[in-house]
This record gives C-alpha cells, sequence and structure tokens, in this order.
C-alpha cells in the first residue's frame, strides 16, 4: 500500500472537487472526468490514509470529521504543486478573473491590471456570482474573483484570502412600464408590498439574496420566488415583458432592452464588494491585480460611504 508520502495529486484534487461539491455527478463535471472514475480515486484515497473521507447516502454525500481534517492540507498541498509547475512552465498560465457580468467596474480593474503587469496574461470569465465563482475557485478552475465576501458561508471563507475593493449603491431595474421608471431615484419605501427579484433558487448566487433579504427586512419588500436563470439580452427583454418584476441590481448594472436602472434612496442601500482569491495563490498576475484594485479605488472614491447609507449589519471582510 503507498505512504502518505507518496499521495498522487491527482487524488487530492478529486477529494476537493467532490468536498466543494458534495456531490460525485458535479464534481467529476468539474474535473471532466468520468464518475466512475472519480469515485474509484476517492476510494483508492481512504483506502491509502485508511480512513473515510466521505459519508454517502442516496441523497447526500456529507464530509466526514477525518474529511474536514484533510481539507486544508489537501488545499495547500495542491497549491503547492500548481505553483511548481507554473515555475517551470517557462511562460506563466493566464490568470484567470471572474468579472461576474460584463460591463460592470470590474473590467476597468482588470484593464488597469494588465496596463501594469503588460508581460503577464490576464484572462476574465463571467460566472455571474460569487458562490459559484468560489466554487470553481477551490476546484482549481479559477484564480480570483469579485462579489460579496461577507455573504459566503464561513468554511468557504475560510479557504480563501480577501481585499475590499469597493461600495456600490444599489439599483432597481424596472421595466419601461413600471410606475416608479419615471423617478430619477426610487425610494426604498416606494417599493413596499411589491416582489423583487433577486436571484432566489440560483444556487451561483445565494450571497446577493442574502442581501436582499436583509436589506428588505422590516420594509414590506418581499424577494420574489425563483424563477428561470434569464441568459441573453432578448431572452431578458422577453422575461421583462411576460413577468414584469423589478429586479435588484448594482447601480453599474449594465443595459437591458426594455428596462431602466434607477439608484435606490432613502437609505442608499451599499453592496460591499471584495476580491478573493484561494489561499496560498501564487502567480505573478495577482499583485498587479491587487494593486490596479486598491489604485482606482483610492482614484474613484470606491471606498467611501455615502451618509446615512445602508450595509448589512456585522458583515464580514469590511475595510
Amino acid at each position: 500500500m503507498p505512504s502518505v508520502n507518496d499521495l498522487d495529486p491527482r487524488l487530492l484534487r478529486a477529494f476537493t472537487a467532490v468536498a466543494a461539491e458534495l456531490h460525485f455527478t458535479r464534481a467529476a463535471a468539474r474535473l471532466y472526468v468520468a464518475q466512475q472514475a472519480l469515485s474509484r480515486d476517492v476510494r483508492r484515497l481512504e483506502r491509502d490514509l485508511g480512513t473515510e473521507l466521505f459519508v454517502r447516502s442516496t441523497r447526500q454525500v456529507q464530509l466526514t470529521p477525518e474529511g474536514v481534517r484533510l481539507l486544508p492540507y489537501a488545499h495547500r498541498v495542491l497549491a503547492a504543486h500548481d505553483e511548481l509547475a507554473d515555475a517551470f512552465r517557462g511562460v506563466p498560465r493566464p490568470l484567470l478573473v471572474d468579472l461576474n457580468t460584463e460591463g460592470l467596474a470590474h473590467d476597468r480593474v482588470l484593464a488597469r491590471a494588465r496596463e501594469l503587469a503588460p508581460d503577464v496574461e490576464l484572462m476574465p470569465r463571467f460566472e455571474s456570482g460569487l458562490t459559484g465563482a468560489v466554487r470553481e475557485i477551490l476546484a482549481g478552475r479559477l484564480d480570483a474573483s469579485f462579489g460579496r465576501y461577507g455573504g459566503l458561508t464561513p468554511d468557504l471563507r475560510a479557504r480563501l484570502e480577501t481585499q475590499f475593493v469597493r461600495y456600490v449603491p444599489m439599483a432597481v431595474l424596472l421595466p419601461e412600464g413600471d410606475p416608479l421608471a419615471g423617478l430619477a431615484e426610487v425610494p426604498l419605501g416606494a417599493l413596499a408590498g411589491r416582489r423583487v427579484y433577486a436571484g432566489a433558487g440560483n444556487d451561483r448566487t445565494p450571497e446577493w439574496t442574502d442581501l436582499a433579504a436583509r436589506l428588505f427586512a422590516g420594509r414590506g419588500i418581499e424577494v420574489a420566488p425563483p424563477a428561470p436563470l434569464v441568459i441573453g439580452k432578448e431572452e431578458f427583454r422577453r422575461i421583462m415583458l411576460k413577468a414584469p418584476t423589478p429586479v435588484l441590481a448594482g447601480v453599474d448594472f449594465p443595459p437591458m432592452p426594455g428596462s431602466v436602472l434607477r439608484p435606490l434612496v432613502d437609505p442608499v442601500p451599499l453592496s460591499p464588494v471584495s476580491l478573493v482569491w484561494r489561499k496560498g495563490l501564487r502567480h505573478p498576475g495577482l499583485d498587479p491585480l491587487r494593486r490596479a484594485a486598491a489604485e482606482l479605488g483610492a482614484r474613484e472614491g470606491w471606498l467611501t460611504r455615502p451618509a446615512g447609507a445602508w450595509l448589512p449589519e456585522g458583515e464580514p471582510g469590511l475595510p
């Protein structure tokens, strides 16, 4: 039987993927391997370590205490393995950065980072949701992302490093014919008695739904129930015509057909946005990305809270 000193990194990648997804089928899809091969690798790792790492049932997969104990070690080993591979590639692999949605201010951070490090390749991805992006980060398929770090679960935050980037004033996306669409700004109180869509049911964006629920609490505003995920501007137009529900967004949300974006006031609600990356990441593109975020934050006033602004109480990761 192999000793612990001879563990194959592939087995650890299989383990961390299943630990992130708690689902063998999704973990296999993430790693682009057959589920049978993934299960075989996890069983081999359990055999090599002499312990069970997962409790499996027909309904769910959970880490055992030994699996929980192994997870931080596995992440550190894989990070070191990736760093070693990068060091001998000659040209570093691209830094893969999730920007959430095209057209946000994160695009400018990436553009400035490219100016600061023109010889380093930084490539954007659009995962639309920090929780979903973090699953990709922990599986080694992304390097960094932007979003509400404080809305992640404690176990996810424990595996990440973070740098606060900006406070984003929140807004509401309204159908063009909505009675509130003619206002320059929409008071929060004007949404009382209405449902507002905030990604409920989307397992990639629970941090956004949670932020909405905290903001709406005690104000008579209801988080709209789950709806099919809309992809593409024309599909967005069709859905807004069919079910004209206001949508919670940030003030820099890109224009959508058939809709108008209006900032929220009284109070101004803020969405805290941070840059996050997995612990132990070493890449020549990370430092210029962090410098670009800090530089733009200072120049654009991104770290300034408007007087009387609303923030979720007890939010982790704020400056």
